[in-house]
């Protein structure tokens, strides 16, 4: 028994009441998103629901970040549009599962800690540009069906409650924190459309969410490779796409809780509840910030939240269709906006004069990119091979020698900085080949040989010391690049001279 609680996180520090009613705030809020997500890829609204029950439930169990809320997103359903456009929902499913399986290698080839090379500035500037996504997508809502603006009487009316909903989300708090303030929000904008007979635009308005448990459905497609040609360029970018998106959800929730989630498992996770997804008629997801930011914070912190969330979606499908279609789209337009507020990282903008332009840059290009292609795997790959190579060039250039002439007549280079392709310009240019002494002595106590263009350019300067009858001693080079100057000894010959007291290149790690 006492495993079993400590699989799902439930302890005496979990507070049954916020995570019971933030479970049931997210649930409300996922039936929209999901209905929207599967129209956007040209499925069944059932579809996009099913997915978030099942992802929900899964990764909530089975997850690295407790607190965390999965379901159908828009980035998948911006993947898998064309597929299901060309070759229809079974293909989809498919491709669905085999981006499950790729995520589950991923995770259990512990890829999860590659999202350390995800710089700060890229992490801004996702974050801004999903806030930004997320408000923008809500204006939808103050829209006719023809997509011309509401107008007269319903547009203040719509207005007026959105920002009802705001206010209560914003204020409750500073009263009590008893009940979630969102739900709150919800069940009085309810109240008061129901009792006063309000005309106004309700979930029902946008689809019906009536249906039964997830078919069990092995996808109808031939298995052949020509199928796997089909969706194997798809599921890949699905499961490259749920996985960045998932992960940075979970940097981001570790921020706001204060505690450490395990990427790894998060990914095989994921990778677990899209194959079920597939398997039971969904269209897959991944993590979601907006609804894992209202479930935190309400206060949530378990994986009973997430387990809530979902099942109480099955059961508004199966039992409640009818009452949760009654529920006004304006309650739901005011929580997300509020979502989209506290999801921007609005000190970002006062850190700007104070941050490195080449930051300021990739924080900005990054949210761009998010909002106006609305793809968050290229946004995030572009920030973080922009950032890269501005720190390869920060680093290229760091690169220094001091030089002088001892008793003995040796000539010293001491170099510090890293040496690596970036820097190999600039060490080259360092020695004076022709002028210097007999006898040289290149030191690498500050210094790091980094990669393949290093060990080239110790080859190329001993080469040319060689040439005019002169000795190099290659001094205090640390034990990981002697190891790798070994390894490359096979392809390149580096002339290094043995040092009489430190040996370069003789030891193995």
């Amino acid at each position: 028994m006492k495993k079993y609680l400590n699989l799902f996180d439930f302890s005496q520090k979990v507070n049954y009441r916020t995570e019971i009613l933030s479970g049931l705030t997210v649930a409300l809020a996922l039936v929209p998103e999901a209905i929207a997500f599967a129209l956007i890829a040209g499925l069944s609204p059932l579809t996009g629901l099913y997915a978030a029950f099942v992802m929900g439930l899964v990764t909530s169990v089975l997850g690295g970040r407790p607190g965390m809320i999965s379901g159908a997103t828009g980035a998948v359903a911006v993947v898998i549009v064309a597929l299901a456009r060309d070759f229809g929902v079974e293909y989809v499913f498919a491709a669905v599962i085999l981006a499950g399986i790729l995520q589950v290698i991923a995770g259990m080839l512990r890829l999860g800690k590659l999202m350390r090379l995800v710089p700060h500035p890229v992490i801004f500037g996702f974050v801004n540009g999903l806030a930004i996504i997320i408000f923008m997508s809500q204006l939808d809502q103050f829209k006719n069906s023809d997509g011309t603006w509401l107008g007269g009487q319903t547009l203040w009316v719509f207005s007026g409650l959105v920002l009802f909903t705001m206010l209560v989300i914003w204020g409750l708090p500073k009263i009590s924190r008893a009940v979630p303030a969102s739900l709150v929000a919800i069940l009085l904008v309810f109240g008061m459309v129901l009792g006063l007979g309000i005309d106004t635009r309700t979930i029902g308005d946008i689809a019906s969410i009536k249906g039964g448990f997830p078919p069990f459905h092995i996808p109808v497609v031939p298995f052949t490779l020509e199928t796997l040609q089909i969706i194997f360029p798809y599921a890949a970018i699905v499961a490259g796409v749920g996985l960045i998106e998932s992960l940075l959800t979970l940097n981001i929730v570790d921020e706001i809780t204060e505690t450490r989630g395990r990427g790894n498992k998060e990914a095989v996770a994921q990778g677990t509840a899209n194959i079920l997804s597939g398997l039971f008629s969904g269209m897959g997801g991944c993590a979601m910030i907006g609804q894992s930011l209202i479930n935190t914070s309400n206060g949530a912190r378990a994986r009973l939240s997430g387990i809530v969330a979902s099942t109480m979606l099955l059961v508004f499908v199966i039992f409640g269709a009818d009452l949760i279609e009654r529920v006004p789209m304006a309650a739901l337009t005011g929580l997300m906006i509020m979502v989209a507020l506290g999801t921007f990282e609005w000190a970002s903008l006062r850190t700007f004069r104070r941050m490195p332009k080449s930051d300021v840059l990739v924080m900005v290009l990054v949210t761009l990119v998010t909002v106006f292609l609305h793809n968050l795997a290229l946004a995030v790959l572009v920030g973080v091979i922009i950032a890269a190579l501005v720190f390869a060039w920060d680093n290229a250039k760091r690169i220094r020698a001091r030089k002088y002439i001892d008793e003995e007549g040796v000539k010293h280079y001491e170099i510090y900085g890293p040496l690596f392709f970036g820097s190999v310009t600039l060490f080259n240019e360092k020695f004076d080949v022709l002028n210097d002494p007999e006898e040289v002595i290149i030191d690498f106590r500050e210094s790091r040989v980094v990669d393949m263009s290093a060990i080239e350019a110790l080859n190329k300067i001993t080469e040319r010391y060689e040439k005019v009858g002169k000795k190099v001693h290659l001094r205090h080079l640390s034990r990981d690049c002697r190891q790798l100057l070994q390894n490359a000894d096979d392809i390149i010959e580096v002339n290094v001279l043995e040092d009489p007291t430190y040996k370069v290149v003789v030891d193995k790690l």
